[in-house]
């Protein structure tokens, strides 16, 4: 168990004495909650950080991997997954201040590689869609084109097969590879390889120095290891591989580091005006649960109904990252962890540190109706698909909705159903809890028939396809 100050230098620094009142009884907060949440909640292990008065406080808890028991420390590193995006969109934004990219101009202006499947779509979507995820075009496209330079352009020249779901700017849909094309823009505009470029215009002038771009940086120092479960029911199992493919980087592949390093990114974030467009809303998103309110240029912007928050969540293998930032108030709260039952000890953490320190009323985890009405078999059930694969919902006589996963990865395994309620008119939300929370499906659009056109998901709005009951 650790508790350290750092200063604006990024310096550790002894000084309890001098904390300001605030960061005191934050760090002791954090250093007695952490590890009982730890414990009452099953995480295997996690870093806490909280940006408050210009200091960083941070404690860690548990251990890095369940085979070696090594316990986590607050330089430990975890990976931060999908807040990576916050990241590369820093890097465009550098781009457009510098006058190098126009961000309402076509991305296939800077980028001769890029083809989508749909033609209009290719000479339309600018660099803004793809920040705010309104590109339209399928965003969940894993290839492994390997470990090299040449990564980040492969995946791009592999873009000409993907879908287009709806025309750029009609909607929200989240998409991993148009941040992988927005990685792409950054190499092309500077010259040099994605993970180069984000150590020398941000790891390295912010003296980040515990930050890892690849898997061959992690492993000098104390990398956490993800850890999931089988089945709902079984066990919590180290992963077998530590990342996802290093061609989606730019998307969140590969960037590790501790909660206290991140909290240095938010600084600097909070410390200049450079940055501050990005924190304009630029899409509403109209998923209910978690992923609420608006979308503004790489920062998510959920509702809680006070002064302005923005953030952003990461899953990679078995790890979970979460990050709020009330810039009003100059406060932010990381959490890094690698398994189990992770969610509660989110809502727990943020919800005092962000109402004690900013105000911000940090809305609950969504729970089953406990009389939910029966669920609307027309608007619901259908087969919902993107190219990670299909989401079948089902709906029986008595209202009761089921849903199955079948990934295209392994056509002849499905995952086991899993039972839906109505959350209310336009949501469905499992019964049983994965990770501590219930998951949220929203019902997009109804056609002409009332069918629901889209189910939304985490932020992805998957198409339904046309000939599927």
């Amino acid at each position: 168990m650790t508790v350290t100050l750092i200063d604006r230098g990024g310096r550790c620094v002894e000084r309890s004495a001098e904390f300001t009142s605030r960061a005191r009884a934050v760090g002791e907060l954090v250093e007695e909650a952490l590890p009982v949440l730890l414990a009452q909640h099953g995480v295997v292990g996690a870093q806490v950080a909280v940006l408050v008065d210009d200091d960083i406080v941070d404690a860690s808890a548990g251990v890095l991997n369940l085979t070696t028991g090594v316990p986590v420390t607050s330089d430990a590193l975890f990976q931060i997954g999908s807040i990576t995006k916050v990241w590369t969109a820093t890097l465009v934004m550098q781009l457009a201040n510098e006058g190098l990219l126009d961000l309402d101009r076509p991305v296939a202006d800077y980028l001769d590689e890029f083809v989508l499947g749909d033609e209009t779509a290719t000479k339309t979507v600018t660099s803004r869609q793809l920040l705010c995820h309104t590109g339209g075009f399928d965003g969940d496209r894993w290839p492994d084109t390997g470990r090299n330079d040449d990564a980040v352009q492969k995946y791009v020249e592999m873009l000409s097969g993907a879908d287009q779901f709806f025309p750029p700017g009609e909607r929200f849909s989240y998409c991993n590879s148009g941040f992988v094309v927005l990685g792409r823009l950054v190499e092309v505009l500077r010259g040099k390889p994605y993970n180069q470029v984000l150590r020398e215009q941000l790891i390295d002038p912010l003296g980040l120095t515990g930050v890892a771009t690849c898997v061959e940086e992690a492993i000098l120092g104390r990398a956490a290891v993800g850890h999931e479960r089988s089945r709902p029911d079984g066990p919590l199992e180290r992963v077998n591989t530590w990342s996802l493919v290093p061609s989606t980087a730019p998307a969140g592949a590969m960037l590790a580091m501790s909660a206290r390093d991140l909290l240095g990114f938010v600084r600097h974030h909070l410390s200049v005006n450079e940055f501050d467009a990005m924190r304009n809303p630029h899409v509403e998103l109209p998923e209910p649960g978690l992923m609420n309110g608006h979308w503004g240029l790489g920062w998510s912007m959920p509702d809680c109904g006070g002064p302005v928050v923005v953030g952003h969540g990461g899953h990679t293998m078995g790890q979970r990252a979460f990050l709020r930032v009330v810039p009003e108030a100059g406060v932010a709260v990381a959490l890094l962890s690698n398994g189990g039952d992770v969610y509660p000890v989110f809502s727990e953490l943020f919800g005092r540190l962000l109402g004690e320190l900013a105000g911000v009323h940090m809305p609950e985890l969504p729970v089953p109706p406990v009389d939910p009405r029966p669920v609307d078999a027309t608007r619901a059930a259908g087969t919902y698909w993107c190219s990670v694969g299909d989401w079948v919902v089902r709906v029986d006589d008595d209202g009761r909705a089921w849903l199955r996963v079948r990934l295209t990865k392994s056509p002849s395994e499905e995952e086991d159903e899993v039972e839906l309620v109505a959350l209310d008119a336009d949501a469905l939300i499992t019964l049983v809890p994965t990770e501590g929370r219930h998951v949220v499906y929203g019902l997009g659009d109804a056609d002409e028939t009332g069918r629901s056109r889209f189910l939304r998901f985490t932020g992805r709005a998957f198409a339904r396809k046309p000939f599927c009951p």
